[in-house]
């Protein structure tokens, strides 16, 4: 539904306005995690990358790190229990009473979607461009 009303086309060309290469790496990836703890992380990635093109056009960053990073910080957040994923593990949950454990899995994809492409972003993409 994001794709189909163009929020992600918007944040992306918001986010590419930017102009600095390594904020605006860092800033796709959060759009792709964020957006991917509610949607498919295949459709986000479908998305995100023609947005990306631009960015790695310009030669600053490696396209192969930079999709990488992209690639983990969408699909890491899928325990999101709004995801497909995390909605079968509450919908399948056994030996724990389903809300305790949807509140957990709600915190820990809350972490996630923080940390998630952080990390991709300081591993993956960070150290090209300080090299």
């Amino acid at each position: 539904m994001l794709q189909e009303i163009g929020t992600v086309d918007y944040v992306g060309s918001a986010v590419a306005a930017i102009g600095i290469p390594l904020l605006v790496a860092l800033l796709i990836c959060y759009v792709g995690g964020v957006v991917s703890a509610f949607a498919s992380t295949v459709g986000i990635l479908g998305a995100l990358v023609p947005l990306a093109v631009p960015l790695l056009g310009q030669g600053t960053l490696g396209p192969i790190a930079m999709i990488a990073a992209l690639s983990v910080s969408s699909a890491i957040v899928d325990v999101s229990p709004f995801s497909t994923t995390g909605a079968l593990l509450v919908a399948n949950v056994r030996g724990m009473e389903r809300d305790v454990f949807y509140r957990r899995l709600l915190a820990y994809g809350g972490v996630i979607v923080l940390a998630g492409p952080l990390a991709a972003w300081a591993v993956l993409v960070a150290p090209g461009w300080l090299s």
